[in-house]
């Protein structure tokens, strides 16, 4: 089986994506050793995907992929966009992001937001980036013990229950990350 490096610490990530990819054998940071952080100073998800994935493939010359995902909420100017981890503060606390984001949206009622994920694939002769994206709105609480980050008020279109809330089964068909890996996977197929 062909190796592949996944850039992140981010054992969430790595779990969704060795859920829907089952071609590779997808190592994660920690499986290669590699326990430095890699500082994301881009503004953009693509300029921070292709920062991770170049750094990661200069050292350790194996194809890797690295994505930047996001939250982005329509009535906070797209915000918090490539700062979602850190919206709270650098220390990168979920339930302190959750909540900062609930006050600021306390006097509207436009709730509309999109995760947004761009994975970037490099491997010494390609550069490519694949975006996933799903739609929904932000719940007025907290609700629901699954998933990760902002899941627990992200609510996707079509449905009436958080990603913290619905199965983990049916969270990784819907989710931004496993609709930006299959087009990672069909570019690598496309290859074989």
């Amino acid at each position: 089986m062909k190796k592949l490096i996944f850039a992140t610490h981010n054992k969430n990530k790595v779990n969704e994506v060795k859920a829907v990819f089952s071609a590779y054998d997808v190592l994660s940071l920690a499986d290669i050793d590699y326990h430095h952080d890699i500082p994301e100073t881009e503004n953009t998800f693509v300029g921070n995907a292709l920062l991770k994935a170049r750094h990661v493939f200069e050292i350790f010359r194996t194809p890797v992929f690295a994505d930047d995902s996001g939250l982005e909420v329509t009535a906070l100017g797209g915000a918090p966009g490539v700062y979602s981890a850190r919206y709270a503060g650098e220390n990168k606390n979920h339930a302190k992001n959750n909540n900062k984001l609930l006050e600021a949206l306390e006097k509207t009622t436009n709730r509309e937001a999109q995760f947004k994920t761009i994975i970037a694939y490099v491997d010494g002769a390609n550069e490519h980036t694949f975006e996933g994206v799903i739609k929904g709105k932000i719940a007025h609480h907290i609700s629901g013990s699954g998933g990760f980050g902002y899941d627990p008020i992200f609510i996707p279109e079509g449905y009436d229950m958080t990603f913290g809330e619905l199965p983990n089964a049916v969270k990784l068909q819907l989710s931004h990350r496993s609709r930006a890996i299959a087009k990672l996977c069909e570019y690598l197929n496309s290859k074989t």
